[in-house]
């Protein structure tokens, strides 16, 4: 058995890890990254940007199809599976090989390869090649997708996670995507658009993540209009007929060539054996941290990126990782360090974004706020583009006239989303947004129209209670 001391282990070479990996660099040297499969990041072997490779497809085949309407004819529309999906994992390879030399440049006595398991506070046994003892510890697994071992056994190799898609060869005739988050609609979408039969099942009426009831209801009717949706499906069962899967619900049975299972996520923490240590635990079994330092408890013990279960997005993973990493090298000299504005995106068409506080959150700690709001169907760029649909709210203390966060479906939110994050988090006031430069005729000038909006609403409103009405059970 090898035995190695070490300042700072880090279990996991993801996003987190990686990042925690440079920021430990500038404390000490002694640090060894710890993997148990390929060294690289989600995002680009089989998440981000794979999955919007598959969406640029999907928007171009969407694009061809719906020209016609701009008087432009290119003849009738040919999608090839093979074609499309080669350059999926071609570009997707190139991503990955980014990131697999950067790691292949650390000297070899910075990586270990086998699954870490703590045997007490400071010592990890990895595979049965190694022990590790360690004055510090960064835990950064990644998370993993959650399937229900009944479907496993009931569908068996028909039954796919996001990670398998981006190794066909092609496309399929049919898929039933079961679950309506982000993943779920990215993918169900972009399927349809390239011609496969999509139908995307949901547990409940929600459909993605906005919290806004208004923005909800509106959600569910854009993409009903494109998508084959049964949102609060009951009784949901599978089974297996030779190469068919059939989805039976409440409202009747479905059959398809594959059944995709994007109903969420969760951390990769089993048999990590926190059990053999005093870190607290939260009821799902998630150590219990400090946002501001990815500090465990009181522990020399930091968790960065999936693995902490709060915001599954590569750059919440690698600030995480910098202060999670900065920590673990300077520790006991632990510091906090400032979270930039929340920033959500969703790649779908209408594009779905949240930036700074959600309706839900500010609801849930009861903040007196007004809201604004722009209806993108008659948008002057947006009509111009044929992309007017969808709706953005805009949040804004009550008295103080501090923005404070947005919802939006609609056009260039990814972008839209920049602008509104950025002035949350220098703590703008609507007037002072509304001061700021409008060019004409672009897209932005929706977001003065719902900012207006706003500025009239902390005006006029004298109780601001009111905006709370709707927000709905459990809010």
């Amino acid at each position: 058995m090898k035995q190695l001391q070490v300042d700072v282990a880090i279990i996991g070479a993801g996003t987190a890890g990686m990042t925690a990996y440079r920021s430990a660099l500038a404390h000490t040297r002694n640090v060894l990254v710890i993997e148990g499969g390929p060294f690289g990041t989600t995002c680009a072997r089989v998440g981000c940007m794979p999955s919007k490779l598959l969406i640029a497809a999907a928007e171009a085949a969407h694009t061809a199809q719906h020209a016609g309407a701009f008087g432009v004819h290119a003849g009738p529309l040919r999608i090839d599976g093979e074609a499309v999906m080669r350059r999926v994992r071609s570009e997707r390879d190139r991503f990955v090989g980014f990131v697999t030399e950067a790691v292949e440049k650390w000297p070899a006595e910075h990586k270990l390869h086998g699954h870490a398991r703590f045997i007490d506070e400071h010592t990890l046994q990895v595979d049965d090649h190694t022990q590790v003892r360690a004055a510090r510890i960064v835990i950064a697994t990644g998370s993993h997708p959650t399937v229900p071992t009944q479907w496993r056994e009931t569908v068996g190799d028909r039954l796919l996670i996001n990670d398998d898609v981006f190794s066909w060869q092609t496309l399929p005739k049919s898929v039933a995507v079961l679950g309506a988050g982000v993943i779920a609609l990215e993918l169900a979408q972009a399927l349809h658009r390239l011609g496969v039969r999509v139908r995307l099942y949901g547990r409940s009426a929600r459909i993605g993540p906005l919290t806004d009831p208004a923005l909800q209801a509106l959600t569910r009717e854009l993409f009903s209009r494109e998508l084959s949706l049964q949102l609060e499906a009951k009784n949901l069962q599978l089974r297996r007929e030779g190469d068919e899967v059939i989805v039976q619900t409440e409202a009747g049975e479905g059959r398809f060539e594959w059944v995709l299972a994007a109903a969420g996520r969760a951390p990769n923490l089993r048999g990590l054996g926190l059990e053999n240590t005093h870190l607290p635990l939260d009821a799902q079994g998630v150590p219990r941290f400090d946002r501001r330092t990815s500090q465990i408890g009181d522990s020399h013990v930091f968790i960065a990126g999936d693995a902490n279960s709060d915001l599954e997005l590569l750059h919440e993973a690698a600030d995480e990782g910098r202060i999670a990493g900065d920590n673990a090298g300077r520790y006991p000299d632990v510091r906090e360090r400032p979270r930039r504005a929340a920033l959500a995106v969703a790649f779908t068409d209408p594009q779905i974004m949240l930036a700074g506080r959600s309706h839900l959150e500010l609801c849930h700690d009861k903040v007196s706020f007004e809201t604004g709001e722009v209806l993108f169907e008659d948008q002057g760029r947006s009509r111009v583009m044929l992309k007017n649909q969808g709706a953005l709210r805009v949040y804004a203390e009550h008295g103080s006239g501090r923005f404070l966060g947005a919802e939006m479906i609609g056009p260039a939110a990814e972008h839209i989303g920049h602008l509104l994050a950025w002035s949350v988090q220098r703590g703008d006031t609507v007037q002072q947004m509304l001061d700021s430069p409008f060019y004409h005729p672009v897209i932005e000038e929706g977001l003065r129209t719902a900012l207006r909006f706003l500025q009239r609403s902390l005006r006029m409103g004298p109780v601001p209670v009111e905006r709370c009405l709707d927000c709905g059970p459990g809010a």
